[in-house]
């Protein structure tokens, strides 16, 4: 008996829709490159449960006829190349024939459409590969589909499916890299009957990324524009002062088509390095022009990757287009200074009282329950100092001639005890202390920012919080604040109380009490980056990623700066406290908090061999 069975051509496609469909972003993509190869000049979305019930395209486009309507959804059929050949000239968005004939044998669809010189529209009714009714019906030109119930035919398929949260980021994902191939057309996204998104046609790049997302951002966006050989690069990305916290708003685009390339995406960052700080990241859209023949966009069932010729040469192109437009923009802005007449200096108020570091670190008694505790670790920003004559903080160094070497013994007794001498602060960044096995740098940055995390972290769950007088808002893009608003509760268990306000905005009705004097909006935007970073997880693993990405990074903030000035007592304050702190020896991010040069080191430097200190020089 023979083994091997031909798969009915019904299992086929359902196999076929695993290559093609693996989530409801899927499906919006092969519907609407349909609806732009249709020359569709307005396209509307709608989107329930994120996707998971029901995805709705409505174009414009040329429409079909009754015999085409029913053939579409045949596999392998296609009107958009004839022989295999053609690939290398392509200039539509699909040509494969695969994706209705997938997606209908896992889904039940509904398809509306006409031709412009038609009476009537045609009406086609599917349940998972099979029509149902077919009919002639009233229609506006264009056409009108719908993909409802996906994978529930497949349950092994669907229980795969994320929550709506996750389905719908990946559709607005998918929906602004379309909107910004597309200038041409007007698109509107609404999700769950409320419109989202609301895009015109513009000629613009920099507007339409204002429509999808933000003005601040967009009034941050350089042109970007390279021609060499075989290749030409154009488009928008924003300058090194607007940094994100992810990867998400880089679009990168091949011969007008959407592609996600991790090794372009490198490329793009390359160009930003030496002026972005790590972990931080870019906002682009890039088109990229090559010679179709020196291309290939049929090595993936989705068409999200292609392959190039010379993909070194591309990435190259790609680096050194960011590189010119950062360096021009250096040049603008050092041309637009040498034009501005200087004026005469006038006494100006400081806005900011001088901030009392003493206090940071001053150990207080405890308060009633009752009242709100006092701050033992809040910080305001201080004014930079910048040395003058030396770079060692000389206030709180002592000398020789004002201080005795005994005096300094009965006087800081402390310091004694703890077998060290605090000498001072270098470069208003480091603290140098006297050991007996060398010299010792201490990063007061990083030694308060591990301070406070671990001070975070034992109280979690019960840090005090201030309400504000008056709410705080902030602006943020529909997805950022949907993100937000879903996770109120976690941000309020961190002391941050938040409120849905309008569209794009969030009310700060509290702030934890180390944060009272600290923008909260950057540690906001780098939470919900995080959420988005660990949303796969089980909630556990999930609350203990977020404890640690959230508590590193309001430590970061509130922690004193390179920079700033430190009395003595408050170096004082500060090592006493390293050294009572678990993990004392590196930041939450790693960094180490001390460096030691050694004695022998110091020695060898200075040639001097002997292991021994001696009041007679060897000389």
């Amino acid at each position: 008996m023979a083994k091997i069975k031909k798969l009915s051509l019904h299992e086929a496609q359902k196999i076929a829709a695993g290559e093609v469909v693996e989530r409801p972003a899927n499906v919006l993509k092969e519907l609407l490159e349909n609806a732009l190869d249709a020359q569709a000049t307005k396209i509307t979305i709608h989107i329930k449960d994120g996707g998971k019930e029901s995805i709705r395209v409505v174009d414009n486009g040329h429409g079909m006829s009754s015999e085409d309507a029913e053939l579409c959804f045949e596999q392998h059929a296609t009107s958009k190349i004839t022989h295999v050949e053609q690939l290398q000239d392509i200039a539509t968005y699909g040509f494969r024939g695969e994706a209705l004939a997938s997606i209908a044998a896992v889904s039940t669809t509904t398809l509306i459409t006409k031709e412009a010189d038609s009476a009537q529209g045609t009406k086609i009714e599917m349940h998972y590969g099979t029509i149902q009714e077919k009919s002639s019906t009233g229609a506006a030109d264009g056409s009108d589909i719908t993909i409802a119930r996906l994978f529930y035919n497949l349950p092994a398929r669907k229980k795969f499916l994320k929550t709506r949260e996750t389905e719908w980021r990946q559709i607005q994902h998918l929906f602004f890299a379309v909107c910004l191939t597309r200038l041409d057309i007007d698109f509107n996204c609404y999700s769950e009957g409320k419109l989202i998104y609301n895009c015109p046609r513009t000629k613009d790049l920099a507007t339409r990324w204002s429509q999808l997302f933000d003005h601040q951002s967009a009034d941050s966006m350089l042109t970007c524009s390279l021609t060499q050989p075989g290749i030409a690069i154009h488009g928008i990305a924003s300058s090194h002062h607007y940094q994100r916290y992810d990867r998400s708003q880089i679009y990168l685009f091949v011969n007008n088509r959407w592609v996600k390339d991790s090794k372009l995406t490198r490329a793009v960052i390359r160009g930003y390095q030496n002026v972005l700080p790590p972990g931080r990241y870019p906002a682009a859209a890039l088109f990229i022009s090559v010679d179709p023949t020196q291309v290939d966009i049929n090595i993936h069932p989705r068409k999200e990757e292609v392959q190039f010729m010379h993909p070194r040469k591309v990435e190259q192109a790609l680096q050194q287009a960011i590189t010119c437009a950062l360096e021009q923009q250096l040049s603008n802005q050092l041309k637009r200074e040498v034009t501005i007449k200087p004026e005469a200096p006038t006494p100006t108020t400081p806005s900011f009282s001088p901030f009392n570091f003493d206090a940071l670190f001053t150990r207080t008694a405890p308060v009633s329950t009752t009242a709100i505790p006092s701050d033992p670790f809040a910080v305001s920003r201080p004014q930079k100092v910048s040395p003058t004559t030396s770079n060692v903080n000389v206030e709180a160094m002592p000398t020789q001639a004002s201080h005795p070497i005994k005096e300094q013994m009965q006087q800081h007794a402390v310091v004694i005890e703890k077998n060290y001498t605090l000498i001072g602060q270098y470069q208003l960044t480091y603290l140098l202390i006297e050991k007996q096995e060398g010299l010792l740098l201490v990063d007061q940055h990083a030694a308060h920012e591990r301070i406070l995390y671990e001070r975070f972290v034992a109280a979690h769950g019960q840090n005090a919080k201030v309400q504000l007088l008056f709410a705080q808002t902030l602006t943020f893009t529909p997805a950022e604040c949907e993100t937000i608003a879903q996770h109120q509760a976690l941000f309020s268990s961190y002391g941050i109380d938040l409120e849905p306000f309008g569209t794009n905005q969030i009310k700060v009705q509290a702030t934890p009490v180390a944060l009272k004097n600290v923008a909260l909006e950057p540690i906001i935007r780098q939470a919900v980056a995080s959420i988005a970073e660990c949303k796969d997880l089980g909630t556990e693993q999930f609350e203990k990623e977020m404890q640690k990405k959230l508590y590193a990074d309001m430590a970061c903030k509130a922690a004193v700066k390179a920079g700033d000035h430190l009395s003595r007592e408050t170096m004082q304050q500060l090592l006493d406290d390293l050294e009572q702190t678990p993990h004392r020896f590196s930041c939450p991010h790693g960094r180490p908090t001390s460096w030691l040069l050694r004695l022998d080191d110091i020695k060898k430097q200075f040639k001097r061999d002997y292991r021994s200190y001696s009041s007679v020089s060897p000389d």
